[in-house]
């Protein structure tokens, strides 16, 4: 059946491979959108690369990470003997002496190859900065076109496998929280503003991280009778609301993250003191 785009055998093709190729429409166009559809992808790339420069002068810095009691969520758990101690807190010295670096490089991997690996963030950085494509109803600029198949976005498939190391770092984070109700000298039954932060930060982690497509089909994944899982169908529709908003709790927990740490931050470095509520 004719489309009305097939182009005569004496018009020109278009210039150029992949979304220009031979068996494409002949439309000279690049594109018919007249909005300003360049604004989300740069608005992706500003905000992403304001989060890397940020979290890389931190995780590199190996210093002002701990204010009693808070500890910042880029260094915990302390896998090496050259973290502060922390009195009753994360610090598990697995990687002994020999690890002279910041021990933030150690457990940053985690959840950052989480986020990479992430739906969302595929879908975003791919846009915004390999213009593949930059928006919808835009084609994109490259002659070929692999998808997933190749090194090195095949390993984009192991996303299951960092969201089972979210886990338990959203735990521990979960752990620092808790211990963020005692105050300078560890005595229980307080809360200062670190506190709050805390506290917003670690619910915006585990909406994010439960909010994962890989999360909702683990829950909800090869049954073929919800009926005879009620439990996991009821957690299921839970987690869907959940990943109905992935894309806002993805952001919006990027951004609580750093604004813990920050916090830690001003407060390890002597700028101002934890305010305290009680």
């Amino acid at each position: 059946m004719a489309t009305g785009t097939e182009p005569p055998a004496t018009q020109p093709q278009p210039p150029g491979g992949g979304v220009r190729a031979a068996p494409r429409a002949a439309i000279d166009a690049p594109h018919l959108r007249t909005d300003r559809w360049w604004l989300a992808p740069a608005v992706t790339v500003a905000g992403l690369l304001a989060f890397v420069v940020y979290s890389t002068w931190r995780a590199f810095a190996n210093a002002d990470y701990y204010a009693a009691p808070y500890v910042s969520p880029f260094y915990s758990p302390c896998l090496a003997e050259n973290c502060e101690p922390m009195k009753a807190g994360p610090n598990w010295e697995i990687f002994g002496s020999w690890w002279g670096i910041s021990p933030a490089i150690i457990i940053l991997i985690f959840p950052l190859g989480f986020r990479l690996t992430c739906y969302y963030y595929r879908k975003a950085y791919y846009r915004g900065f390999w213009a593949s494509p930059p928006a919808c109803a835009v084609a994109e600029p490259h002659r070929t076109y692999t998808g997933e198949t190749r090194f090195p976005l095949i390993l984009q498939n192991i996303h299951r496998y960092f969201f089972y190391a979210a886990i338990p770092v959203a735990g521990i984070l979960t752990y620092d929280t808790v211990l963020a109700f005692r105050d300078e000298r560890y005595e229980w039954g307080h809360m200062g503003l670190g506190t709050l932060v805390f506290l917003v930060n670690i619910v915006l982690i585990w909406a994010y991280t439960l909010s994962c497509h890989s999360c909702r089909h683990i829950v909800g994944g090869k049954l073929k009778h919800f009926s005879r899982h009620p439990v996991r169908y009821r957690m299921w529709q839970w987690i869907g609301k959940l990943n109905a908003r992935h894309m806002l709790l993805a952001w919006s927990s990027l951004v609580s993250v750093a604004l813990a740490d920050f916090y830690v931050y001003l407060v390890a470095s002597g700028v101002f003191d934890d305010p305290r509520f009680f």
